[in-house]
C-alpha cells in the first residue's frame, strides 16, 4: 500500500516510530520557513510538517502543493510542543516531521471550500457531489450510514431473520406512487417495474417456508420529491410469519432503542414508546406523525363556536366542519406581522383564515377581561366564552390562541403545522431527545373524492381488524387496518401491518382498486394462487433507512445521507441525468418517442 497508518490512527504511543501517510491537503501554511500541512484521509486529519533544513526536497514539493492536492508523505511521528497541542483533533498531541513528500494527484481550485463548512448553493453540491463527500459532515454522515447498516443486520440475523434478496426487475405493485417502467428487449411493448417496495415477494416468502425474512432493499417510487422522499431509496425490509401486531411492535421498540442507545447514547430516550391509534393522534396533534417532545395539543371548541355570535365559526359547524384550535405558550405579545405570519401558513395548507386571540396579563383566567383580550373578532365573543373556550385548548394568560375552522382535513392539516411552526419559533423542541411513538388502528379505506370510490388508505395488502371485516361491505369508511407507523420527532420512520393471507379477503381489497377479477388474475395471480396453498398469518415493517440515518444525523433532508441522491425535480445533476436515449436504443426496444410521430 502507499500508506502504513491512517491519517486519523496516529496518537501519542506512535511517536518516535517512521510512517508512510497518504491522503488529501485539508488545509496549506507558510510560515515563512517550515510549512504546515494538515492531511487527511478516511480516518481523520494529522498536522504534517516540512523544514527545509531537515528535507530540503520534501518543502520544494510542499511549497507548490495547495488544498485538494493528492499527496504522500514519508516522516517520523513526534510529539508536539507543550502548548502546542490541538484538543479539537484526536492526532492533536502529535506532528509528522516530513523527510520525503511527493504528489500524487494536483487538484483544480475547487468550486467551494472542502475545508469548511460554509453554505453552498444545492446545485453546486450535487453537481459536484465527489467534492461535497470529502466534506467532514457529509463524510461523517456516509460512515455513520454504513454503521447503522451494519447494525441493523446484526441485530436481525441474531434474532433468527434470513436476509433473502427479492427482484429489481418485477410487476407493477399499487403502492400509492407512479411506478419507473423498464422496456424488454426480449419481449417487445412489455415492461418490468422497479418495485415500489418488495411488498409481494415477501409475503410469497412466508407462503414459501422463510418464516423470518429481512433485506436492506432498494426501492423505487416515481413522485414529487421533499425532504423525506427520494426517486430511489433505501428500505430495512422485514417480514415474519405467525405474529401478531404486538410482536412486531416489540421488536421494533427493542431494535429502535438499541439503535438510539448505540449511536446517541447522550440522547434522552422516552421508553417505552407511547402508542397513540389513528383517531387519538388525528385529534390531539391534527397528523398521523407527532412530534411528543412538545406538547400544544389541539382542542375542539365546535360547540363552543355554533352558540357564538361570530359567523365564520357558526357556518362551518352549520356545513359539517370543526373548529379546533391550540394554545401558543407566552406568545400573546405576537406582533401583527407574525399573526400574518401564521395567517398565511394555514392558508397555505388550505384554511380560509386563522383566529387569534391573545390573552394579556398575569394571573388567573377568573380575573380575564374584555380589555385583557386582543382579538380581530374579539367583539363578537363575550369574556365568559372567551374564558371557555381557553379552557378547552389550555391556555393561561399570556398565551396566545389560535383557531381553524372548516372541513376536518383543512382544520388538521393547518393546525398540524402551526403547531411546528409555534414550537420552532419558541425552541420547545429538544434536539437531544428522541420521542418515538407508534401509531395503530388507521383507516382501512379512505374516500377518494375525485373518483367518487373507496380505496385502500396504504395499500391492498393490509389485513382489516378482524372484528372490523364485516364492515367493508356496509360501512368502508369504519373499518380499521391492522396497520402501524413508527414516528420519531414527528418523521415517520417506518411503517407496517398485519397482512392478508386469504384469498377471498385479497380478491376484496383488489376490487377496491377497480380491478375486475380477469384483470386481477392476470396481474396477480400468482399471488392469490399462492394464498390456496397454506399461506402463515404474517406481518411486517418496511422502515427507511434514508429517515433512520438523517434522524441519528441530525439532519433536516434525507439527500444528506445519501451518498448520490436526486435533486427535487428527480434529476442528478452530476451525472446529466436522465437523458434522452439514442434512437438506436429506442428501436432495439421497439419504441418510438411521440413526438416523433407528431
Amino acid at each position: 500500500m502507499l500508506k502504513s497508518h491512517y491519517c486519523g490512527e496516529l496518537r501519542r504511543e506512535h511517536a518516535g516510530q517512521d510512517v508512510t501517510l497518504a491522503g488529501w491537503v485539508h488545509r496549506r501554511r507558510d510560515h515563512g520557513g517550515l510549512i504546515f500541512l494538515d492531511l487527511r484521509d478516511s480516518e481523520g486529519i494529522v498536522q504534517v510538517v516540512v523544514n527545509p533544513q531537515t528535507a530540503p526536497a520534501a518543502h520544494t514539493a510542499a511549497s507548490d502543493v495547495r488544498n485538494e492536492y493528492v499527496v504522500q508523505v514519508r516522516g517520523r511521528v513526534t510529539a508536539r510542543r507543550p502548548g502546542t497541542e490541538n484538543a479539537s483533533l484526536p492526532t492533536g498531541a502529535i506532528e509528522v516531521a516530513a523527510a520525503e513528500l511527493s504528489v500524487l494527484n494536483p487538484s483544480k481550485t475547487p468550486p467551494f471550500y472542502v475545508n469548511e463548512e460554509t453554505p453552498v448553493e444545492e446545485l453546486l453540491r450535487l453537481r459536484y457531489r465527489y467534492l461535497d463527500l470529502r466534506r467532514e459532515r457529509m463524510h461523517a454522515n456516509i460512515l455513520l450510514r454504513a454503521r447503522v447498516t451494519r447494525f441493523v443486520r446484526e441485530f436481525l440475523s441474531d434474532r433468527g431473520f434470513v436476509e433473502v434478496e427479492t427482484p429489481i426487475l418485477a410487476n407493477p405493485t399499487p403502492e400509492g406512487a407512479r411506478d419507473y417502467l423498464v422496456p424488454s428487449r426480449v419481449y417487445p411493448g412489455h415492461f418490468f417495474a422497479l418495485p415500489q417496495s418488495p411488498q409481494q415477494f415477501k409475503q410469497v416468502l412466508m407462503v414459501a417456508g422463510i418464516e423470518k425474512y429481512f433485506q436492506i432493499a432498494r426501492c423505487f417510487r416515481d413522485e414529487d420529491l421533499r425532504a423525506d422522499r427520494q426517486a430511489e431509496h433505501t428500505q430495512i425490509d422485514l417480514e415474519w410469519s405467525f405474529v401478531e401486531r404486538d410482536d412486531v411492535l416489540a421488536l421494533m421498540e427493542e431494535m429502535y432503542t438499541a439503535l438510539a442507545r448505540r449511536f446517541l447514547p447522550d440522547a434522552r430516550l422516552v421508553t417505552p414508546f407511547p402508542r397513540l391509534t389513528y383517531a387519538e393522534s388525528m385529534e390531539r396533534f391534527g397528523t398521523d406523525k407527532p412530534d411528543l417532545r412538545y406538547g400544544l395539543e389541539i382542542g375542539s371548541i365546535a360547540d363552543l363556536a355554533a352558540q357564538s355570535e361570530f359567523g365564520v365559526f357558526r357556518t362551518a359547524v352549520e356545513a359539517g366542519g370543526i373548529v379546533r384550535g391550540l394554545a401558543v405558550p407566552g406568545a400573546a405579545d405576537f406582533s401583527r406581522r407574525q399573526i400574518d405570519e401564521l395567517t398565511a401558513l394555514a392558508q397555505e395548507h388550505g384554511a380560509k383564515g386563522l383566529v387569534s386571540f391573545a390573552l394579556m396579563g398575569t394571573g388567573s383566567l377568573e380575573t380575564l377581561t374584555v380589555e385583557d383580550v386582543r382579538s380581530p373578532v374579539g367583539r363578537f365573543f363575550p369574556v365568559e366564552q372567551v374564558r371557555a373556550i381557553a379552557q378547552r385548548v389550555g391556555a393561561g394568560r399570556g398565551d396566545l390562541m389560535l383557531f381553524v375552522a372548516g372541513p376536518e382535513k383543512v382544520v388538521h392539516a393547518s393546525l398540524d403545522a402551526l403547531r411546528r411552526e409555534a414550537a420552532s419559533r419558541l425552541g420547545l423542541a429538544d434536539a437531544n431527545t428522541l420521542c418515538f411513538c407508534f401509531v395503530t388502528d388507521f383507516p382501512l379505506l379512505a374516500w377518494n373524492e375525485e373518483a367518487r370510490w373507496w380505496e385502500p388508505e396504504h395499500h391492498m395488502f393490509t389485513a382489516p381488524r378482524a372484528e372490523d371485516e364485516p364492515l367493508i361491505e356496509t360501512d368502508p369508511g369504519a373499518a380499521r387496518a391492522q396497520h402501524y407507523d413508527l414516528v420519531c420527532n414527528g418523521w415517520e420512520l417506518g411503517s407496517g401491518s398485519i397482512r392478508i393471507n386469504r384469498r377471498d379477503l385479497q380478491e376484496k381489497m383488489i376490487a377496491f382498486l377497480r380491478i375486475s377479477p380477469a384483470e386481477a388474475e392476470r396481474r396477480y395471480g400468482y399471488f392469490l394462487e399462492a394464498f390456496d396453498y397454506g399461506a402463515p398469518p404474517m406481518g411486517g415493517f418496511g422502515h427507511g433507512l434514508d429517515r433512520v440515518v438523517a434522524l441519528l444525523a441530525g439532519e433536516r433532508d434525507i439527500r444528506e445521507v445519501i451518498a448520490f441522491p436526486k435533486t427535487k425535480s428527480a434529476a442528478d445533476p452530476m451525472t446529466a441525468s436522465p437523458r434522452p436515449v439514442e434512437p438506436e436504443a429506442l428501436s432495439l426496444l421497439g419504441l418510438r418517442l411521440a413526438e416523433e410521430e407528431n
